[in-house]
């Protein structure tokens, strides 16, 4: 997101848009899954939530949508083609980290650098 330094997101961004690699959501799911994914180690409020989304549509990496509910008042959000792309870009930078540390034996060490 452009206000933090390039390249790369902020751990709710990046958590956002993983939540809507697997469906469209609207707010609350997104809580809810972006604590399940972190373990609950990521508690969304509202202020937190929405502020980032509002900055993700501005950037074009989710967007609201339509989805038939019993609540219309509910917003949904996806992820938009962009959205995907750099979702991907995210992951590949993380698996080649985690590649790396496994290499340099990271995981488990005892002992500070």
């Amino acid at each position: 997101m452009s206000r933090n330094a390039p390249g790369f997101l902020p751990q709710v961004a990046f958590s956002i848009l993983l939540a809507l690699s697997l469906k469209p959501r609207h707010g609350y799911e997104l809580i809810q899954q972006i604590e399940e994914d972190s373990g609950g180690k990521i508690k969304l409020g509202p202020g937190a939530l929405y502020g980032a989304i509002h900055q993700l549509c501005e950037e074009k990496l989710i967007t609201e949508t339509a989805v038939q509910t019993d609540n219309p008042r509910r917003k949904y959000y996806q992820l938009t083609a962009n959205g995907r792309k750099r979702l991907s870009e995210e992951m590949r930078y993380f698996e080649t980290s985690i590649s790396l540390a496994k290499k340099r034996h990271v995981f488990g060490a005892s002992k500070l650098a």
